[in-house]
């Protein structure tokens, strides 16, 4: 039944249209007139209204209405698309981040333990240098003072 109204609505629409200039331009004496009295001046007009109806999309306003929300329905799915991608998007994002975080931790972890390592190994070898200058200058002393037990330095 929708499809047969949707098929009668146009021809109405164009009759109604016609009857309504027909009445506006000729108006009463159309009540008097010879039939076909008015076909030569009104022809033109009932053309170009057949040519409008038949190949215009915009004269059915039911169709044109359609049209626009057709038009506004695919903006809205390309808009829930762009959205759902977006929120995709942020997934990786977020992803990524607690990644990094992680990341970030076992860093911190290994450059606390570097920095350790190294602080270690600069006291030691702190301790050998200082060991070292010792060594030295007991044999130094060990030279000037003519022995193990420096007997000329202690006298």
């Amino acid at each position: 039944m929708p499809i047969l109204y949707a098929v009668g609505r146009i021809p109405f629409a164009f009759l109604e249209d016609i009857h309504g200039k027909f009445v506006k331009t000729y108006g009463r004496a159309a009540l008097t007139a010879l039939a076909y009295a008015m076909n030569d001046e009104f022809s033109r007009v009932l053309s170009q209204q057949m040519d409008y109806y038949s190949n215009d999309p915009s004269a059915d306003q039911i169709n044109r209405m359609r049209g626009e929300i057709s038009q506004v329905r695919s903006v809205m799915i390309d808009n829930i698309d762009k959205v759902l991608e977006r929120g995709d998007r942020l997934d990786l994002l977020v992803d990524k981040t607690t990644t990094m975080q992680g990341n970030t931790v076992r860093f911190k972890r290994q450059a606390r333990r570097y920095r350790s390592t190294t602080w270690w190994r600069n006291v030691k070898l702190t301790a050998a240098l200082i060991l070292l200058l010792l060594v030295i200058v007991y044999i130094a002393l060990f030279f000037v003072c003519h022995g193990f037990t420096l007997p000329t330095c202690i006298r």
